[in-house]
């Protein structure tokens, strides 16, 4: 693993609060908020663009891990059982690509880095645009012999997406399973969190296996704090959801994630 690498910065309480304002700003549009948190960790937290991947996957877990709790503790059943052979086949294609794509990350130069990462976020803020004017309906699965082939690419993607930029994908597997698949948004929101959860837990094992979490320090100074915010955060915004115009926060927030893509775009 080698010696542990000292994080300087002592800001446990703005780690704090801005996890938590993150995770209000996802909760109110029903995300985990972790794309907005990744240019924060990157201009605020002085990370380095591999090391806030790495982090902000460590944090989507904190907020991922609540979230299962509390969907699993408080709500309904949902319809998932009609849906386990694409759910597995999204979770098989998602871990392959998603340990591929975390030992890919470790070899990409810096600059490249910065790049790609504006790049998939300019993505996420037109997926956002795309919701904030059209409501995502559900519609007819595939024919039966393209179902389980279908969800194994649709999960190489999306582990590819969680790993490269440290989140937990549900913004992409939400409409996925919505769209293509025919769920009802219940069923695909708990789905997502049973395809997430593996997903992110198979980059940071992979980081783990490459000595990347060797600092003592950034997990207690930042890594902790702001996971800790995010619950916090998560429970606000999911709570005050109800009474948010979500289709113009949606639009407000994918303008101001397309402003960060930009803003690192012109860094390089």
């Amino acid at each position: 693993m080698g010696s542990e690498r000292h994080y300087p910065v002592q800001r446990q309480a703005s780690a704090f609060c801005g996890g938590a304002a993150v995770a209000i700003l996802g909760g109110l549009i029903g995300l985990g908020g972790a794309e907005f948190r990744l240019p924060l960790l990157i201009s605020v937290f002085a990370l380095y663009p591999h090391r806030a991947v790495r982090v902000n996957l460590l944090i989507s877990f904190f907020a991922l891990a609540f979230s299962a709790v509390s969907r699993f503790g408080f709500t309904g059943a949902a319809n998932i059982t009609a849906y386990d052979h694409i759910i597995l086949a999204m979770i098989a294609g998602g871990m392959s690509s998603a340990w591929l794509g975390a030992g890919y990350l470790n070899r990409i130069p810096k600059e490249r880095v910065s790049m790609l990462i504006a790049i998939l976020l300019l993505a996420v803020a037109a997926l956002l645009t795309f919701e904030a004017s059209y409501t995502i309906t559900a519609s007819a699965a595939p024919p039966e012999a393209a179902l389980i082939p279908a969800a194994v690419t649709a999960g190489c993607i999306i582990g590819t997406i969680s790993s490269l930029l440290g989140v937990a994908g549900g913004e992409f597997i939400i409409p996925v399973l919505i769209f293509f698949f025919g769920a009802d948004i219940k069923t695909a929101g708990t789905a997502s969190v049973l395809i997430s959860t593996p997903l992110v837990l198979t980059g940071i094992v992979r980081h783990i296996l490459s000595g990347k979490f060797r600092s003592q320090t950034l997990l207690a100074r930042l890594v902790i704090p702001m996971g800790a915010g995010s619950v916090a955060g998560a429970l606000l915004g999911g709570y005050a959801a109800q009474w948010a115009p979500t289709s113009l926060l949606k639009a407000i927030l994918a303008a101001i994630l397309a402003a960060s893509s930009l803003k690192l775009l012109r860094s390089q």
